[in-house]
């Protein structure tokens, strides 16, 4: 009883409510690129975890190098871009004409080679990126004890998914690519260069990711193989929110992010179930998630 009480007061769902958040703010950075990717070139890319993961080890080494997580953040997804543009330009442009397996089959294929490099130039131990020292502790409310860090990361996905809205629906760039999710073939018969843009929309998709993996270091812990670990419920989150579409992403990974914090705290053996059977009821009922656009 006294258990039970401790899980049903105020400040243990508040503190669960803010870690549900931070984490779904984690997923949209994730699965923002992974649903514009789908939707504008029609590529499944296993790899997308690999540049989370990526992400998080080049801030490790910038911080190391420079004692600053700013720093770390404001250019650590440089190099990951660079990685992922050469990679669509080399490999995966040639596999646009042909089918899903084949996309699937050549990217995962990279996740190996990412796991390898991670796992030669840093080790398989278990690192941790330092919180910022203004974001350490926490603020207390009364009983509602929630961590700083938590809410910068829900300020800062929140903030990534309004700039990223912007980005989108205000820009001349953005009208390219809201074209190019609804009808590619139309929008290169009418002047826009098709290849370039995916350039960008993966390079962008990467950034995000890699930014995801520094903000998650200081929480979820540097490892090889943490890309594989998120990845699987950032697909989660694309079949549910629909692709090619932000605001699918960004409700998605919102819903499953509480879903999944409130199911392991209340119900640890049946948190995953949950969320498994909201994507099995997604398909079922909207195929395209709740707000995909349909691909021929």
């Amino acid at each position: 009883m006294g258990a039970a009480r401790q899980h049903s007061g105020m400040g243990f769902v508040a503190t669960q409510l803010a870690n549900g958040l931070a984490y779904g703010a984690l997923l949209f950075l994730m699965s923002a690129g992974l649903s514009l990717i789908f939707g504008l070139m029609n590529v499944v890319n296993v790899a997308h975890g690999s540049f989370f993961m990526l992400g998080a080890f080049f801030a490790l080494a910038i911080v190391k190098w420079t004692g600053s997580f700013w720093l770390a953040l404001a250019v650590s997804w440089i190099p990951a871009v660079a990685i992922g543009v050469l990679l669509e330009r080399v490999f995966i442009r040639k596999l646009y004409a042909r089918g899903h397996l084949d996309q699937v089959l050549l990217t995962f294929g990279f996740t190996f080679v990412f796991v390898d490099l991670v796992r030669m130039i840093w080790g398989a131990d278990i690192r941790e990126l330092p919180v910022p020292e203004i974001l350490s502790g926490v603020i207390a409310f009364g009983d509602v004890v929630l961590p700083k860090y938590r809410l910068f990361l829900i300020a800062f996905g929140g903030a990534t998914a309004f700039l990223l809205w912007l980005f989108l629906e205000r820009s001349r760039v953005g009208a390219m690519v809201r074209a190019g999710v609804d009808d590619a073939f139309t929008a290169k018969g009418i002047g826009i260069n098709v290849p370039l843009l995916f350039a960008v929309i993966f390079g962008l998709g990467v950034g995000l990711a890699a930014i995801g993996g520094t903000v998650a270091g200081p929480i979820l812990g540097l490892y090889p193989g943490m890309d594989i670990e998120i990845l699987i419920p950032a697909f989660i989150v694309v079949v549910i929110g629909g692709m090619g579409s932000l605001r699918g992403a960004f409700v998605a990974s919102i819903f499953v992010g509480v879903v999944d914090t409130f199911g392991k705290a209340y119900f640890p053996d049946f948190a995953l179930f949950v969320v498994y059977l909201l994507m099995v009821v997604v398909l079922l009922t909207r195929p395209n998630g709740l707000f995909g656009v349909g691909k021929a």
